[in-house]
Formats: C-alpha cells, structure tokens, sequence
C-alpha cells in the first residue's frame, strides 16, 4: 500500500516539562502512520530538553537555542517541514482521535483545513463563513496547512500572541489558497495559555487594517461595524 501524504507537527516549546509528554503520547496513539515531529525550544532549563532527548527516537528533528517568542521559533520550525501538511499544536494540548480522522481527507494542496477544538468544556467553533473568519478565525489548532504555503508566508513576529490570526487574514487574501471545513474535534485545547489570556495591543490596533486588505471594503465596513458595537471588549 501507498504510504500516505506526511504531515509535519510542530511544537515550540520553553519549559514545559509538566505537559510535554502528555503531548507528545497524544501524537504517539494516533492512527495515521505518517507524522514527522518537529519540536522548537526556546533553550529551557527545566527539564524540558531531557524530555525531548528521552523521545528523540521519535522526533523528526529538534533544537533548543533561545528566541524571540513563540512565532519566531514557529518560523524557524516551517525551515525544517517534511511530506506534504504542516499542523501546529502547543505543548500543552493533545491531540484527539479526530485528527487522524481529518488527515485521512487531505486531498487539495490549495485547501487551508480547518476542523474543530475541545475547549472550556465544549465543541468549537463549527463551520465559519469568510465574515466569521475575519472576526475571529479558526482555533490555530484547529487547522492543517499545505507545505508550500510556507514557502510564501510566515508568522508575523511582531505580533507576540496573535500572529496565528494575522496570517490566517493573509492567507485569507491569498488566491491561491482557500480554507475547508472539516466536522471533527481534532484537539483538546488548553485555553489557560498564552492566547487565552494576554490581549495583542499591536494587532488588536491593526486587525481592522488586515481586514480591509485582505476581505475588502464591504466585509471591513461591517467589521467595523460590529467593533463599535463591542467598544467595552478589545477582543472582538
């Protein structure tokens, strides 16, 4: 039989040896036979690198050297993508059953997939239309990505929390690509992290820029719309 399309998993990591391995075993008891582990370590000292080498005959290859925060190691991760597909997960999540399930449907190497998380205690977010998409986007780790689209795009490291966001507006900009759902809970999502609590000042002043060059006046002007609606939550 033909080996199927390999997916590249990312994890950036800086001392997160209490969830490390949960992580990693999660990957391990998939189904799919065909994930290349990446992992990025921003030089921790807690017992994170011993971790990684306890693994290493599982990983697909790591380095540990310091960095500029979590999207500039992402950036250094898509320098090292094997196969076909590029996922990205934390090192405080898991992956689900489902994901196996979605890369069973990878076929369109123009298509940004896109599924669902398990997070705070329930499904999300469903199916989006370009709208929603532009309001608030896919969980990061909801979605499967086409190698070659890294060729052409990276993580904006100027911003620290939400350049996952900002790339999924570029690429919503991007006609050589488009974005499909898929209805599977592909990962448990700790939204303790991070994105979950710190707001990005940088892109929440800029987002409505991004909007307006990626989707056009009409979907910017109800963007907008909605934001004066919102003025009391700089999330929206």
């Amino acid at each position: 039989m033909n080996t199927p399309p390999a997916i590249s998993i990312i994890i950036v990591t800086y001392n997160v040896a209490g969830t490390l391995q949960t992580c990693l075993d999660s990957i391990y008891k998939q189904q799919y036979p065909s994930l290349k582990i990446i992992i990025i370590d921003g030089n921790s000292t807690d017992g994170t690198v011993d971790i990684i080498k306890a693994n290493i005959n599982k990983i697909h290859y790591w380095q540990s050297e310091p960095d500029t925060g979590v999207y500039d190691a992402m950036n250094k991760a898509v320098k090292h993508l094997t196969g076909d597909w590029v996922y990205f997960i934390g090192a405080d999540d898991e992956l689900l059953p489902g994901f196996s399930d979605m890369a069973l449907e990878l076929k369109d190497p123009t298509a940004i997939y896109y599924a669902n998380v398990f997070a705070e205690g329930s499904k999300r977010l469903g199916e989006l239309t370009r709208y929603q998409i532009a309001k608030c986007g896919p969980y990061h780790q909801a979605m499967i990505y086409p190698r070659p689209l890294f060729d052409k795009h990276q993580y904006n490291t100027r911003y620290k929390v939400s350049a996952d966001f900002a790339l999924t507006l570029e690429l919503c900009g991007d006609s050589n690509y488009h974005f499909v759902y898929k209805d599977y809970i592909i990962c448990n999502f700790n939204h303790t992290g991070l994105s979950g609590t710190v707001i990005d000042k940088p892109f929440q002043k800029e987002k409505a820029g991004l909007v307006f060059k990626n989707f056009g006046l009409k979907t910017w002007f109800r963007y907008r719309f909605h934001k004066l609606k919102r003025r009391d939550n700089p999330r929206a």
